[in-house]
C-alpha cells in the first residue's frame, strides 16, 4: 500500500522532490516520478513493540551527482593535509545514484508515547561514547545522532590544526581549537534540533549532531533506507530531517502486531 502526497516548500536548490518511502514487511520499490510517503510497522514478539522501516529517495527523474569541493591534491587551505589523499566532496546531499536513496537524514520519533528501557541499555552498551572525527578536512560520520547520556569525542585525525565550534540554543555554544590528531570530550543535553558543528579554519567543514532523550532514531543510509527498533505500541509522530530540505513530519500507528502499512498526514514546513 502507499500514499501519495506532494512535498512542497522545499529549497530552491532542489530541482526535485525529495520523498519518505516507509516499507512494511515486503520492502517496496522507489516511485520516481512523484514523491511517495507510506510506512510500515512490524511485530516484535508480542513485547509491545514494533518495527518503522523506510527509505528517503530522490524524487525525481534523475538523480543529482555528488559534487566534488576540491579535487585530489587541489585544497585551497593546507594541501598537505586536506584532499591529499582524496578528492573533498560536498556531501549536504548524497544521492545513490542506483537507488535513488538519499543518504545523511535524521529519523526520529518526537515525544514517543512510551519507553524501552532495553533499546536504552542497547544503545550504552554498544557506544558508551559518540565520536566525531575531523579527517580529510571533513567531519565524519557527517551527521551524529548521540543519545543524551553519550558523552561526545570531538577527534581529529588529521595532522593539522582544527577548531571545533557547535552552534546550539538549549546547549552552550563553544569554539575550541584542537590540535593535530587530538581529542576532546564534552557532554551535550538534550536539544529538539541538529546541531551544526563546524571548523572555521578550514570552513568548507560542516556536520550535524543531534542529542535525543529517547533511543528511537536512526540516520537513513546509503541507500536511504533507516529501521528504527523497539518502538511503543500506539499512535507515535515521526519526524524526518534533511540538510538541504528540512523537517518532514508525519503520525504513525504503531501496532506490535499490524503487518500492513497505515496511512500518515507528511508535510514539509
Amino acid at each position: 500500500m502507499k500514499f501519495v502526497t506532494r512535498l512542497s516548500s522545499l529549497t530552491a536548490a532542489l530541482a526535485a522532490t525529495i520523498a519518505v518511502l516507509c516499507v512494511g514487511n515486503r520492502p517496496t520499490a522507489a516511485s520516481p516520478p512523484a514523491a511517495v510517503v507510506a510506512t510500515g510497522v512490524t511485530g516484535q514478539d508480542g513485547a509491545g513493540y514494533g518495527t518503522i522501516k523506510g527509505r528517503l529517495v530522490w524524487g525525481g527523474d534523475k538523480a543529482p551527482e555528488q559534487k566534488v569541493k576540491f579535487p585530489k591534491g587541489k585544497a585551497d587551505k593546507d594541501p598537505a593535509v586536506c584532499a591529499k589523499n582524496a578528492p573533498i566532496l560536498v556531501d549536504d546531499l548524497v544521492v545513490d545514484p542506483k537507488t535513488k536513496g538519499v543518504q545523511n537524514a535524521f529519523v526520529y520519533l518526537v515525544k514517543p508515547t512510551g519507553q524501552n528501557a532495553g533499546a536504552v541499555k542497547a544503545i550504552m552498551e554498544a557506544h558508551p561514547k559518540a565520536e566525531i572525527d575531523q579527517k580529510n578536512c571533513t567531519f565524519q560520520p557527517h551527521i551524529l545522532p548521540v543519545y543524551v547520556d553519550q558523552p561526545v569525542i570531538f577527534k581529529s585525525s588529521d595532522p593539522t590544526n582544527h577548531n571545533v565550534r557547535l552552534a546550539a540554543i538549549t546547549n552552550e555554544s563553544f569554539n575550541q581549537m584542537l590540535p593535530a590528531n587530538g581529542q576532546m570530550e564534552r557532554k551535550l543535553v538534550f536539544e529538539a534540533r541538529p546541531l551544526a558543528v563546524s571548523c572555521d579554519i578550514h570552513p568548507w567543514m560542516k556536520g550535524y549532531l543531534m542529542v535525543f532523550n529517547h533511543p528511537f532514531y536512526a540516520v537513513t543510509g546509503e541507500d536511504g533506507s533507516f529501521e528504527i527498533k523497539g518502538v511503543p505500541a500506539g499512535t507515535q509522530n515521526l519526524n524526518l530531517w534533511q540538510e538541504k530540505v528540512g523537517y518532514v513530519t508525519g503520525t504513525i500507528a504503531a501496532h506490535p502486531f499490524r503487518s500492513r502499512p497505515e496511512r500518515p498526514s507528511m508535510s514539509v514546513r
